[in-house]
């Protein structure tokens, strides 16, 4: 098997994350096939091999799979953003119940209680926010907004019957498509960095129905400010317009930030309510995409939590403070940390809103920032981001020695990880269950309850220290597959190792003598540039390197 080689195969299993495994005849390894399901028969091109483990492009389903249906959305294997729509749900649900149970049975030490994954309450156009990209269908061809082509930087697929947002959102997207291409203005092209056309962001609240739509820009020429309103304005929508607003973004990463903001209509923020309390959202501030689906999971971690009363609940990782406001009406007290202020601001309005004087919230990383709490927690709830638990962190919290702790994860496979450690630190896994907020997609929430038990005693209790512990994942702070996955996430940008080693050299931090080094003295390297080495600096501090 080499590089470049076109091979067909029977996909045998899929593993989270959609990395279907194909047999191919003839050849005694399998090869990882994403975008595919169990049973399909398929061609595909050998792309990498790496440690002996081969990866392919998918090129043609050949057969399909018994279980397939058709996708209710048009644009499904062609835009990136579903993967499962070729499935009915029940089937999705059971195969995601599958990789994660496999995954945890792998990850816990003894027996727990597997409870297997609840249901979204809604299957299609549950999400409550959308980020829309300009760009162009192919290059050099007509301006687009929409999603990410499946397997493309570039390309972006007009998205305009989306099947997991509501017919709002297909309005809104197809008005603002048509104002765009009307004014002759050019997308911002992310290599060239020159362009005016960014994003679309969308959300809507599902209880209340308002509204909020926000336009972004760079600042390389001048927005028709009322032209945009009229069209958007004469719309009818199901909804109720809350707002549009326009955002400046002149960021060389491909991601919405925000760099001025102005109120063209109406205002700059709506109401969600979850679980009988009223949250005041923002454009930019984190609330789940799935507002129903959030209701079931926060019900599940409250049961998980158990007797809450007279205790001191820490919240840590708690975004706008969501979980921190359902806890807090039984609790003595609960603290938030967070380290988006935003986010840190916004939680505090909405618990003022809702009439919680018992929740306070902090604005910092949790790992320099546990120390300054004062306060010791009876209970803590962890909701980390994609990456998990900075392992420094986690010594922080076991420390606090808590009889229980709920740990809410978005990636099973960091969660995985941290569990090893909180694990070999004397925490037992009681109870895990998962929630899908995320049909036609591989991802889903996993709650799981831990308990300070006593040391099982066929078991050897083990005392050890970070720098005795097994760190592959984090050598030297983290490999460079999490810095280049941290870079990519927060900044839009891809780096390479040799960026990298180049950045760890700047900073004192050792590098293997011959790693990256030209092959000879009149060798000419590429030297990082500025906006790069800043995305490498910043995972590097996430990662506690520097």
């Amino acid at each position: 098997m080499k590089k470049g080689q076109i091979l067909e195969g029977y996909i045998e299993r899929v593993d989270f994350p959609n990395k279907g495994f194909a047999v191919v005849e003839d050849e005694e390894k399998k090869v990882i096939v994403k975008n595919t399901v169990p049973e399909q028969k398929v061609r595909f091109a050998v792309n990498k091999i790496r440690k002996g483990q081969a990866e392919g492009r998918l090129l043609e389903i050949l057969e399909h799979s018994p279980e397939e249906c058709q996708p209710a959305c048009p644009h499904f294997g062609v835009c990136g953003g579903c993967t499962y729509q070729n499935l009915p749900y029940e089937k999705q649900v059971e195969m995601k119940e599958a990789q994660i149970h496999a995954m945890m049975d792998a990850a816990v030490d003894g027996d727990y209680i597997w409870e297997g994954v609840k249901e979204s309450p809604v299957r299609e156009a549950y999400r409550n926010k959308m980020e829309f990209s300009f760009g162009d269908e192919y290059k050099d061809g007509p301006l687009a907004l929409g999603m990410h082509k499946r397997g493309s930087f570039h390309d972006i697929v007009n998205v305009t019957e989306c099947k997991i947002v509501d017919e709002d959102f297909r309005r809104i997207i197809k008005a603002v498509l048509e104002f765009a291409t009307d004014t002759g203005l050019p997308y911002y092209h992310r290599m060239r960095h020159t362009g005016f056309f960014r994003h679309l962001l969308v959300r809507k609240a599902v209880r209340t129905g308002e509204i909020l739509i926000d336009l972004v820009t760079t600042s390389e020429a001048q927005l028709d400010e009322a032209r945009l309103v009229e069209k958007l304005t004469g719309l009818s929508y199901d909804g109720k317009l809350a707002g549009i607003l326009h955002t400046t973004n002149n960021s060389l990463a491909d991601v919405v930030k925000d760099e001025g903001t102005k109120i063209l209509y109406g205002q700059d923020y709506f109401y969600e309510e979850l679980l009988g309390l009223k949250f005041k959202i923002t454009p930019f501030s984190f609330f789940q995409t799935n507002s129903l689906g959030a209701e079931v999971l926060y019900e599940t971690a409250r049961s998980y939590i158990g007797e809450t009363k007279d205790k001191v609940i820490f919240d840590l990782y708690s975004g706008t403070g969501t979980i921190a406001q359902i806890l807090a009406p039984v609790a003595k007290k609960v603290v938030g940390v967070e380290i988006v202020e935003e986010a840190v601001e916004a939680a505090k309005e909405n618990a003022a809103l809702n009439g919680l004087d018992n929740c306070t919230f902090w604005a910092g990383d949790v790992l320099k920032v546990i120390d300054d709490l004062g306060e010791v927690p009876d209970l803590i709830v962890l909701d980390p981001p994609r990456d998990g638990v900075h392992p420094k962190a986690l010594e922080k919290i076991i420390d606090f020695g808590v009889e229980r702790m709920v740990y809410i994860a978005c990636k099973p496979t960091s969660l995985a990880r941290d569990l090893e450690l909180l694990q070999g630190r004397g925490y037992q896994v009681e109870r895990i269950g998962c929630v899908d907020l995320f049909p036609s997609t591989y991802h889903v929430e996993t709650v799981v309850l831990l308990s300070k038990g006593e040391v099982d005693s066929k078991k050897i209790r083990v005392e050890f220290s970070l720098e005795d512990m097994d760190m592959s994942e984090f050598q030297d702070g983290a490999t460079y597959t999490q810095i280049k996955d941290y870079v990519l996430e927060h900044s839009g940008l891809k780096v390479s190792n040799l960026y990298i080693s180049q950045i760890k050299r700047k900073c004192g931090i050792e590098v293997g003598k011959n790693y990256n080094l030209p092959k000879s003295e009149d060798s000419r390297q590429p030297q990082c540039p500025p906006e790069k080495e800043k995305a490498i600096r910043e995972a590097m501090k996430y990662f506690g390197m520097i």
